[in-house]
């Protein structure tokens, strides 16, 4: 009962103890009893992710439509510089009654051809924002005919004052499948997240969701964060997704997922990462341009359930590879951009050295199963070649309601988070014998590991107290060295390794002190050719 209802049944009982002090005893045994106060009104339902919840539900029952409303060819047939020509305005803005944040939109054509409805949150009412072409700036797009008021759009992006409180930078954008991304202070967009991935690394092919339909809820004046709603959608599976989303230095998104199942026996990738490596110290394949490194990140890093780090070097490899990594309940694993040297990169306008790492950690228990990265070969720095996800052990039964909970993190470093040293640079080269220039034989490589961080500064000048712990699947380990590196206050660690042509080997590497664990475990896959 309100406060409202409250001071009028009061009321009511006084005036009624009036009357039956003033009403003669006989008058009042014929009154009729005095009606009841009508019951307060139910608040209205508001919008929130319960609602998507329902909607996933309810949309995994029927058939999945895979072929949207088709746009005007004028659209589908913009080449990427048209397509980016299109802008939208600045001052049609939305989310501008309060708060800091601002959303602008993203126009369907070129490659984002199925356009999703985006709706905004108001007082817990959901609306959706109508498309407009007084929205957009065409730049030179000259259209013949009048674009249609039902269009749509591909996507949207939010913006804050990250990096200064008088501008509004880009702080995160949906747009294509179920990629999002975002960005800490100081960051420049390179990797990307996705919703989720189906039958990912597949010899059969890919499944790719698509985020259908989004809201976002008008923030308040003082809004901490950003929230986000979103309907995934595919053959096998749809899914609701809540954001939380956290701007800072290194900017937060909280994921919670709740997917249903539309197929049986459905291979799941979840909180999947896509990025890209072209060329970089330890993999100079193509060596023509004059940037010595191309990539977005250059690593997979791990934190196992029973708490090792790991730490796995990217390669653009000849041939599509999986490599595969079992755990139970992991603590974390991101894609990092570990190298943040401007030198290595040299690129004035890409900025390698400021794309952030995104570093995944589950909310609760996984249970079973394993960190997947998948690598493919690409001939230049264009293509997204690199994935990694977690795979449930437990196969997705079909009508079946699942739930995941994670963070995902847009770090500019992550020697904060690290407890020990790591492995900075990765290099191979032929293999030689000491004292010789000639190679040791056919099947031989070296490879060259820089430790840094953690507790190897100390053990600088006493360099005989750790050692290399070296490890190979297939295989033999001829030699191993260790040298002090005075340049990363670390150490430089070699080893030696004899594999047979054709055959494949995992490396791991590691070193210590005693019985102690000094660094990260890093383990390299090698094939002798």
């Amino acid at each position: 009962m309100s406060s409202v209802d409250r001071r009028q049944f009061v009321a009511s009982l006084s005036a009624l103890g009036t009357a039956i002090l003033a009403a003669p005893r006989d008058t009042f045994a014929q009154q009729p009893a005095p009606p009841a106060p009508a019951p307060a009104p139910a608040p209205a339902p508001r919008f929130g992710y319960q609602d998507v919840i329902r909607k996933a539900r309810d949309l995994s029952g029927l058939p999945y439509d895979a072929n949207p409303p088709v746009l005007p060819d004028a659209l589908t047939k913009l080449d990427f510089d048209a397509y980016r020509d299109i802008r939208f305005r600045a001052d049609k803005a939305l989310l501008t009654a309060q708060g800091p944040y601002r959303m602008h939109m993203f126009h369907p054509g070129f490659l984002f051809t199925r356009p999703v409805t985006v709706n905004i949150v108001r007082d817990g009412i959901a609306a959706p924002v109508p498309y407009s072409a007084a929205l957009f700036d065409y730049g030179k797009n000259k259209f013949e005919r009048a674009l249609p008021t039902t269009l749509g759009f591909a996507g949207f992006r939010l913006h804050y004052p990250l990096n200064d409180p008088r501008v509004q930078d880009e702080l995160v954008s949906f747009l294509g499948a179920s990629y999002f991304r975002f960005l800490g202070r100081k960051q420049r967009y390179g990797i990307s997240a996705r919703g989720l991935a189906i039958n990912p690394g597949s010899v059969n092919g890919e499944e790719f969701p698509i985020f259908r339909e989004f809201w976002i809820e008008q923030p308040a004046a003082d809004a901490e964060r950003a929230v986000v709603y979103a309907l995934l959608d595919s053959a096998s599976a749809t899914g609701a997704y809540q954001f939380f989303i956290y701007p800072s230095t290194n900017t937060v998104c909280d994921v919670t997922a709740t997917l249903f199942m539309r197929k049986p026996n459905v291979k799941l990738g979840i909180a999947p990462l896509t990025s890209m490596f072209f060329i970089g110290e330890n993999d100079r394949r193509f060596n023509e341009d004059y940037r010595p490194e191309l990539h977005d990140s250059d690593g997979l890093l791990m934190k196992t359930g029973a708490g090792e780090w790991i730490w796995r070097p990217l390669r653009n490899p000849k041939e599509f590879s999986v490599s595969v990594f079992t755990d139970k309940n992991p603590k974390g694993f991101g894609l990092m951009q570990r190298d943040r040297i401007f030198e290595h990169y040299q690129d004035l306008d890409l900025t390698y050295e400021l794309r952030p790492s995104y570093w995944v950690e589950p909310r609760d228990n996984w249970g079973e199963g394993a960190i997947e990265l998948v690598e493919f070969p690409t001939n230049d720095e264009t293509n997204d070649n690199v994935t990694a996800y977690w795979v449930p052990k437990a196969p997705a039964e079909q009508g079946r309601e699942i739930v995941y909970g994670y963070r995902i993190t847009a770090l500019a470093d992550e020697m904060a988070m690290h407890p020990g040293g790591m492995a900075l640079n990765t290099y191979q080269t032929q293999a030689k014998a000491l004292g010789s220039s000639e190679a040791i034989g056919p099947g031989t490589r070296r490879f060259i590991i820089d430790f840094t961080g953690g507790d190897l500064a100390y053990y600088s000048n006493e360099p005989d107290k750790v050692q290399i712990v070296p490890t190979a699947t297939n295989g033999k380990i001829l030699r191993t060295f260790l040298i002090p590196n005075p340049k990363i206050d670390g150490f430089r660690a070699g080893i030696d390794v004899q594999l047979e042509k054709g055959q494949s080997t995992d490396l791991r590497a590691f070193l210590k002190s005693g019985n102690r664990a000094l660094t990260e475990t890093w383990t390299f896959p090698w094939k002798a050719e």
